[in-house]
């Protein structure tokens, strides 16, 4: 009889996938951009956004592909110091960060900034796996569920003081990660109704969180806004409304690639998080679609990767990372499309913004590394 033979997976289909969307956001990044940019007295260059967005891209993809090689296992070791490090940065943007567009996002040091909420999600996600692993059986218990939300909620109210979207991502993430492992399922369902339900009051309840003091006056606004953008057409809804506007003239098949008028500074950094926008409009609905189906693909080698990983640690940090990025592509474009109030956040790997894609690579890194770690018979 003969022995079978083992031999390393490595997921290449997924990796095609991140260079796809990656190269595929470097060339809507400059469609996007590249008219503003030109006219600009602070760039004076229509490719000053794709280059610097494509030079941060080349240093993630060498990330991703060092982290891929090594063992996952390594790494973990380091969960709890990260999760601490996670609530100093987090204090320290709330302290000292710098104020762009009366928020404290950024942390710098000279001509180097960064947003310490992308490092916060990465390091809840290490730290969730490690520490819903470790628990066994308690996380079939209520009290092994509180632990884990106890450890989740205040970090994730911290980083949406100044972030509201990625602090419902954070707390998203321990959702589903604690949803995967343990065996009551019918409080999340109850929890997931409750939270649709909350839309229909989310105006008198805002009205109260604001006089609480929970919300801010830029937060409230935004729901407001939501609710009516055409009553706010040259102040908040104004985003919101260019965009729609960039979708409806779309059509099915688009104005063509680099055909945008709403791009010509009509949407408000059309780069960023509206690049959604500005997608439809070029390439319509069958190039929204595609996009989006994209996406998709990389959910489905997502959870092919989570059932086949060798361990639970594995199949809890590919849970994380796919909940990560699928709950940041859901709040993107349902805020484009104004299905939900405006929170500010990016499209994983398309919309400009150096941090979100470096770690975004670092986690894919982490994702190909358990792939790695799956053994073939042959």
């Amino acid at each position: 009889m003969t022995e079978k033979r083992k031999k390393r997976y490595y997921d290449y289909s997924l990796v095609f996938a991140v260079v796809f969307l990656t190269a595929f956001g470097l060339l809507m990044i400059y469609s996007s951009s590249s008219y503003m940019a030109e006219i600009s007295s602070r760039t004076h260059d229509a490719a000053y956004y794709l280059k610097r967005q494509g030079s941060i891209a080349l240093i993630g993809f060498v990330l991703m592909a060092v982290i891929s090689h090594i063992d996952y296992h390594k790494i973990i070791r380091f969960a709890f110091p990260m999760y601490i490090l996670s609530y100093v940065l987090m204090i320290a943007v709330s302290l000292v960060g710098q104020v762009v567009n009366g928020k404290r996002r950024w942390l710098g040091v000279g001509s180097f900034s960064f947003q310490p909420t992308e490092y916060a999600k990465l390091a809840l996600v290490i730290f969730l796996a490690v520490y819903i692993a470790n628990m066994g059986k308690k996380i079939n218990t209520w009290k092994g569920l509180f632990t884990v939300f106890l450890l989740d909620v205040p970090i994730a109210a911290l980083v949406a003081r100044n972030n509201l979207s990625s602090g419902i991502i954070i707390f998203g993430l321990a959702f589903i990660m604690s949803f995967v492992a343990t065996n009551k399922r019918l409080i999340y369902a109850v929890f997931a109704a409750g939270g649709l339900g909350l839309l229909m009051v989310i105006q008198p309840l805002a009205q109260f969180m604001k006089k609480a003091g929970i919300l801010e006056t830029y937060q409230y606004n935004r729901i407001l806004v939501w609710k009516n953008p055409a009553a706010f057409p040259q102040n908040g809804g104004y985003q919101i409304l260019q965009g729609l506007y960039a979708i409806g003239s779309g059509g099915v098949i688009g104005r063509g690639l680099g055909g945008s008028i709403q791009k010509l500074g009509f949407v408000p950094e059309a780069q960023n998080d509206m690049i959604f926008a500005i997608i439809c409009e070029e390439l319509g609905l069958f190039g929204a679609v595609s996009i989006i189906l994209v996406f998709m693909f990389m959910i489905y080698r997502f959870i092919i990767l989570a059932n086949s990983a060798p361990d639970l640690y594995g199949s809890l940090i590919v849970v994380g990372v796919m909940s990560h990025i699928a709950i940041q592509v859901i709040l993107n474009i349902a805020v484009v499309t104004n299905l939900v109030p405006n929170t500010g956040i990016t499209l994983p790997f398309i919309s400009y913004g150096g941090t979100s894609v470096l770690f975004l690579m670092i986690e894919m890194g982490m994702v190909l590394s358990v792939s790695r770690s799956i053994r073939l018979d042959y």
